[in-house]
């Protein structure tokens, strides 16, 4: 079957032409005059010289201009690569080299971190060549980076159909699927995958209106959201808790029906004290980018479960394995397995270490699921401490040491040992007024772990460097620990 993903908006634009499709400031777009925009910047991509497969970064903040940008592209036969404006330009040079791009779209002085590439802004491509369609699901649409920009980069290669999968999946939901009549807020980076096809992708695809935001702040948000009505509310777990603070979150949130989180795991605790003070249940899912990017989600079920990311998509399998690739049974932790059509093609260039022969990709996730199929996050694989080889999950440790008084945040990361071969280590923010002695959170931590989970070390730090959904970004903690 043919299929380009900008198709979605095509089939969009033709049932719901005249809704408002993006909202950004003071400007508006309907679907009509989105498809239309698309269709212009396809051309201009067309008219620049490239043609389908040629790969063309974008290096831009939320708007409607990345929208375009990135629709275009895909339509155009392109291959969009979405860059963090955050990377320097050391790290967004390794990824031009890496990808092979022909061009970058860049707005504002993000161009300046530009180099060895041929740069435009948005609306500088314009002209009417003639379009080559690519209509093959399989062909490469989007190289989303997962890591390595500043060493060994490697990029997912999600398809046409990947793409269109996820967001088949997600309409596939049932009750809790979103609709036209929905108005959703686009702050979430859409250079991240849950941005880009969680929110960006599944609202074209059903027709809701986006409200774009270039970027997260607690008091502009609350006016978009009261501003627009916004119905549903995807963030990061920081912006909860930034939003627990004021004393109106309730009235401000009256007409939100879906608060939804997936980029980073969520503290129970934070879900609890934002679910009181607004009266909203937070619903949770689990993505990768490999996955473009949902798996599980919360969404659909009667009564979800605390601490729980719910339950698999439909149209994905999950299972868990252990060392061997072998079931686990009962409600053991092992590797999540996943299987489906929203699955990537493997890794730049050359596909590897994509899904195996019988569709199966290993994530690199621990987790269990109980005996409704709940799937419960344990830990990231790769960041598995070995203790005289005992396993450590750094979520255990961490859950403990949050919980120590005065501890506002933590992260756990393995070190060598000469004696056990790793050992723990601790970084802990203190909270507000609050003054840490580490001995003291040590010695709370015994009361709580075994002996070879305890940290051999905790420093006590300001803060914790973050990823941009959330995350805490643990190989900079241990490039500062070396």
């Amino acid at each position: 079957m043919n299929f380009n993903f900008a198709d979605v908006l095509r089939d969009t634009a033709r049932r719901h032409g005249e809704r408002q499709a993006l909202v950004d400031g003071d400007r508006r777009l309907t679907y009509g005059q989105l498809d239309e925009a698309v269709d212009a910047a396809a051309r201009g991509y067309s008219a620049a010289g490239l043609v389908p497969g040629y790969r063309v970064v974008l290096l831009m903040a939320n708007s409607i201009e990345f929208v375009t940008s990135y629709l275009g592209c895909l339509r155009a036969g392109l291959v969009a690569v979405p860059l963090n404006t955050g990377l320097t330009k050391g790290e967004i040079g390794n990824v031009i080299a890496h990808s092979g791009a022909r061009l970058a779209v860049a707005d504002g002085d993000l161009a300046d971190k530009l180099e060895g590439v041929r740069v435009v802004r948005p609306g500088e491509l314009t002209g009417d060549a003639p379009l080559t369609p690519q209509t093959d699901p399989e062909a490469l649409a989007v190289l989303l980076y997962t890591s390595g920009t500043s060493g060994d980069p490697r990029a997912a290669m999600l398809t046409h159909r990947a793409l269109g999968a996820n967001v088949r999946n997600l309409a596939d939901l049932g009750e809790d699927r979103m609709g036209p009549e929905d108005v959703v807020l686009g702050v979430l980076p859409m250079f991240h995958a849950f941005g880009l096809n969680a929110v960006l992708g599944w609202a074209v695809a059903t027709g809701a209106q986006l409200v774009i935001e270039a970027r997260f702040d607690s008091t502009a948000t609350v006016d978009l959201i009261r501003r627009y009505a916004v119905t549903r509310l995807p963030l990061a777990p920081p912006a909860l808790n930034a939003f627990i603070a004021r004393p109106d979150l309730k009235e401000a949130l009256s007409t939100v029906k879906v608060v939804l989180t997936g980029a980073s795991t969520l503290d129970r605790g934070l879900a609890d004290r934002f679910e009181q003070a607004s009266g909203l249940f937070v619903h949770q899912g689990y993505g990768l980018t490999e996955a473009s990017p949902g798996v599980t989600t919360t969404l659909g079920e009667d009564e979800p479960k605390p601490g729980s990311v719910g339950r698999p998509l439909p149209h994905v399998e999950l299972r868990i394995a252990d060392e061997q690739g072998e079931d686990v049974e009962g409600d053991d932790p092992g590797e999540i397995l996943i299987r489906g059509e929203n699955l990537f093609s493997g890794y730049w260039p050359d596909g590897v270490d994509g899904p195996d022969d019988e569709g199966w990709y290993r994530t690199g996730d621990v987790g269990f699921l109980d005996a409704d199929g709940d799937l419960f996050l344990v830990d990231r694989l790769r960041e598995l401490i070995i203790v005289s080889g005992f396993n450590v999950f750094p979520s255990e440790v961490e859950e403990v040491l949050v919980q120590a008084p005065g501890v506002r945040e933590a992260a756990v990361i393995g070190v060598p040992s000469e004696d056990t071969g790793e050992a723990v280590k601790a970084f802990v923010v203190p909270a507000t007024g609050a003054a840490l002695d580490p001995v003291a959170i040590g010695e709370y931590a015994a009361t709580r772990l075994a002996r070879f989970k305890c940290p051999v070390e905790i420093e006590v730090v300001d803060h914790l460097p973050h990823s941009v959904t959330g995350k805490v970004a643990k190989g900079r903690l241990r490039e500062a620990d070396r």
